[in-house]
Parts: structure tokens; sequence; C-alpha cells
């Protein structure tokens, strides 16, 4: 049975700029996942949207928005430098944090995080800076390692991803998971490649990571 919802675009001011994206709001819904997307990603990420899905079905609330402006998504596909702008990218994500906290549907819902790739980093350091507001976060094939110093200041329980034949990034995330001072676990899922694109392997991360969320996010 579908869940009755609330699906609008919306368009998220920070400063000079403005950024878009999808927000839907499930009937009941207690908490609401940002997902930071990843290496020339954005919010129209099929991955990403996937799980978004899977975590609407649980009750959950989600919002997948672009990190980036379009002109900036143009330059990067060029340069590929500002995808790897971890800070740029945890102040944009604080930003819609309290841009959220702003909005009368999404004020009074916990907020987790959803980050693959480099948004992983970017998602620990938000985390680290809004402690009072983010309650959970979960890395899909990230790479935390970029967040460095503020591992050590993330408050909320945090969960890594890692596909198991994606054997450099299991190394980054196990030196990641040593400096957080949380809840934490790290799951690796066998036959996995960077992307999850193995046959039921994107549906395995959807449910460890349901799971997570519908636990830290009552």
């Amino acid at each position: 049975m579908k869940v009755p919802m609330l699906e609008e675009p919306v368009n998220i001011p920070m400063g000079p700029i403005t950024l878009e994206g999808d927000l839907s709001i499930p009937e009941g819904a207690t908490g609401i996942v940002v997902f930071a997307h990843g290496s020339g990603s954005s919010r129209h990420s099929p991955r990403n949207r996937f799980v978004a899905q899977h975590l609407q079905g649980r009750g959950l609330a989600t919002l997948l928005f672009d990190l980036l402006t379009p002109e900036e998504e143009e330059m990067d596909a060029v340069t590929a430098h500002l995808r790897f702008d971890i800070e740029m990218l945890a102040t944009r994500l604080v930003a819609a944090t309290a841009w959220l906290l702003q909005q009368p549907a999404t004020k009074d819902l916990q907020i987790g995080y959803f980050g693959a790739s480099t948004g992983a980093a970017a998602a620990l350091i938000a985390a680290a800076r809004k402690p009072e507001a983010v309650m959970s976060v979960v890395s899909r094939g990230g790479r935390p390692d970029l967040a460095k110093e503020s591992l050590a200041n993330v408050k909320a329980p945090t969960l890594l991803i890692v596909g198991g034949r994606d054997t450099p990034v299991i190394e980054m995330n196990r030196w990641a998971l040593d400096r957080l001072n949380v809840q934490k676990e790290m799951k690796i899922v066998p036959g996995a490649t960077h992307l999850f694109e193995e046959p039921g392997k994107l549906e395995e991360v959807a449910a460890i990571a349901g799971e997570w969320f519908t636990e830290s996010l009552k």
C-alpha cells in the first residue's frame, strides 16, 4: 500500500545562491534524512533516489538537494575541483539543515544525513557543527576519512557501509571508524564494488540504512 505523502520541489536560499531540492514527507513521519551526494552527482542520482524511496516506505521523510548550482555543476564537470571542496559542501549542508529547522513541515522532525562518496565527509563535518540538530549519519561507499579532525567531534550515531570489493575505501573507512567517539558501526556488503551496482547490493544498502535510521530517528 502506498504511503500518503507530501512531495514537492523546494528552493533553498544560501546567501547569493539558491539550491534546488526534492522534499518528500510521508504521513506521520518523525524523522527526515538529508542526502549529501558524492563526486559528480546530483539530487537526480538513481542510487540515492532508490535509497530515498526505501526510507520513505519506512515512514521517513527525505530531502535530496543539489549541493552545487547548475553553473557550478557545469564548471565542475570540466575541472572536478568543487566536488572535493569538502568545506564548501559541508557549509551548504549546514545551511540546508538550518532551512529545514525553519520550515513548518519539517521543523519538528529528527534529522539524519546519508552521505555518499565525498558527500559522506561533508555530512560528518556538518554533523560535528550541528550536534544539537543531527541525530544520525550513514555513509555509503563514502570517504569519511576526508572529514579528518572533525571525526572526533561528531556526536551523532554513525554507520559506515562499504562494498566488500572496494578494498581501498574499506581501509579509509576503518581509519575513520577508529577516530569516531560515538555509537558507531561499519557494515561491509559482500561482493559489492564502490557503486553497489551488482544485483541486489543496493537493496542491501537501503535495508541496512533503513534499519539504522528507523532506530536512531524515532
